[in-house]
């Protein structure tokens, strides 16, 4: 790590404006290590430090998971799995039906179970929240996201029926089973056994489960607004908690804390037309043909912001090579064009530097023997965070230089701030990553896809990825064929939640 990039997160988080906790003062200092790094900052002490637990905090591990847990837990995702909760299929209630029977025959009461219901072109889909009721309701809740929706799935290109749970070779197969119902599964069983163990809070957690996060995220707005959830102090996020396996064989888990901004554009050519066998000098295809190449040169600014420096510090340093000497050099001088054309071979790695667009589907003409009288490219951009919708817009305009085209957005693109450093949170997240896989750094990360944490972050709520899902170099299958979740990674989840729950939930 350059001492740079220590002394630009360490000045901002030893400041009294960013203690996370209001009712703190920046009093002693301490150590948090992390991101392979140790930095002493000055701590936040609400009651000599927002980390101060109570003994149900303390003693994190007191209720082991047991056999019987599990066996719940892989139940209730083979249940979970063969609901089919894609858009269209009108299945999200019945998913929301099924998790709050078990959760009342847990304890939970009817109004602490709450449905937040949406309907989305005729279709009535929803959100869940769930209150786990702490002893002070005037603290601040921390809410546990997820979505319970899923991309639908062809069943003629699957190996297994996609919504027919089915193991396989230490893996549960289906439609869901990574993304994202192994997450949401997870935090209502580890919610169930916590309940019937006795174990009370603190403050309020809540469960903030979306309906339609891969089609809209309509019902994650409606999350956003409902009175307890609206009132959290930050958000944990389940759908950008999974770890994956390095090149070295080791796990790699990250703290997502930013997503970058996701947005449709429509390019659009139009011409009166005309019969083919008299082709005009202006051509429709021909006009939008040449504003695509224009695209495919255009080149966003290399930008950092204080996540994406410490993770390009740890990618240089990690790859070496070209691609670590360009990164490093990028860090430097982000105008350095040699340094830039290096980074660009490995897109993979350096999407994270700079806003992206890049065509993605087209649509022209209207006959074959007609000259074209519209042709439309759909371009999709995802917008580094700080860097608003309407300006990629007008650079893309810019680009094209061709005022009898249009550029329009299609939809809406909606900005995803950055969530900031949270040292003490931070903290405690390592805390439960050490009790799951022991000698695993955590380190913030900011995504190129988007999740819930998006709209979560837009309405002012600080939201970081969290969880211990472990998949293999193989096994990230997410919206593609034969989708799949190694069952001893889903159910080590298990252990993880509990300890976060009590450690989280315990401190005063």
């Amino acid at each position: 790590m350059r001492p740079g990039v220590i002394s630009f997160s360490a000045r901002r988080l030893a400041s009294k404006e960013h203690c996370q906790w209001p009712e703190a003062r920046c009093s002693a200092s301490g150590i948090f290590r992390g991101w392979g790094i140790v930095m002493k900052l000055r701590w936040c002490a609400g009651a000599a430090m927002a980390l101060v637990l109570s003994p149900a905090a303390v003693t994190a591990s007191a209720a082991p998971v047991t056999d019987a847990d599990r066996a719940m837990a892989r139940q209730m995702l083979e249940e979970a799995i063969a609901i089919p909760t894609a858009k269209g299929r009108g299945q999200v209630p019945t998913l929301i039906e099924n998790y709050s029977r078990r959760l009342r025959e847990a304890g939970f009461t009817a109004d602490e179970i709450m449905t937040v219901p949406v309907e989305i072109d005729g279709e009535k889909t929803a959100g869940l929240v769930v209150r786990y009721a702490g002893r002070n309701a005037k603290a601040k809740p921390i809410a546990f996201l997820g979505h319970m929706d899923v991309v639908d799935a062809l069943k003629e290109n699957w190996s297994t029926d996609p919504y027919v749970p089915t193991e396989k070779d230490g893996y549960i197969y289906g439609r869901g089973s990574t993304d994202n119902k192994a997450g949401v599964t997870a935090l209502v069983a580890s919610f169930i056994r916590l309940k019937k163990s006795g174990f009370v809070p603190e403050r309020d957690l809540l469960l903030a489960f979306s309906g339609d996060e891969e089609s809209g995220m309509m019902t994650t707005r409606a999350l956003t607004k409902h009175p307890l959830v609206s009132r959290a102090e930050f958000a944990l996020n389940s759908d950008a908690g999974s770890g994956a396996m390095g090149e070295d064989g080791k796990y790699r888990f990250n703290i997502q804390a930013a997503e970058k901004t996701y947005a449709n554009f429509a390019i659009a050519a139009k011409n009166p037309g005309g019969h083919s066998s008299a082709p005009r000098a202006d051509n429709a295809i021909y006009d939008l043909a040449r504003a695509l190449t224009k695209l495919e040169a255009l080149r966003f600014p290399v930008e950092f912001n204080e996540i994406t420096r410490i993770m390009v510090a740890d990618m240089a340093k990690e790859k070496g090579g070209e691609l670590g000497t360009a990164l490093t050099t990028l860090m430097a001088n982000p105008n350095d064009a040699a340094a830039r054309a290096v980074a660009e071979k490995y897109p993979h790695q350096a999407n994270i530097l700079w806003t992206t667009c890049v065509a993605t589907m087209l649509q022209a003409g209207n006959a074959p023997n007609a000259l074209p009288q519209n042709a439309t490219a759909n371009v999709n951009c995802r917008i580094f965070p700080g860097t608003s919708v309407a300006d990629v817009q007008k650079t893309i305009a810019q680009a094209i230089g061709n005022d009898k085209l249009t550029v329009s957005l299609v939809g809406e693109g909606v900005a995803s701030p950055v969530s900031p450093v949270n040292p003490a949170l931070f903290a405690r997240l390592q805390k439960a990553m050490d009790a799951t896989y022991p000698g695993v750094t955590l380190k913030p990360s900011m995504s190129s896809g988007g999740t819930d944490g998006r709209e979560f972050r837009s309405a002012g709520i600080p939201t970081y990825g969290a969880g211990a899902l472990a998949l293999g170099a193989d096994d990230s299958r997410a919206h593609g064929t034969d989708e799949r979740v190694p069952i001893a990674g889903y159910l080590k989840q298990l252990d993880y939640w509990d300890f976060l729950f009590r450690d989280l939930g315990g401190r005063k």
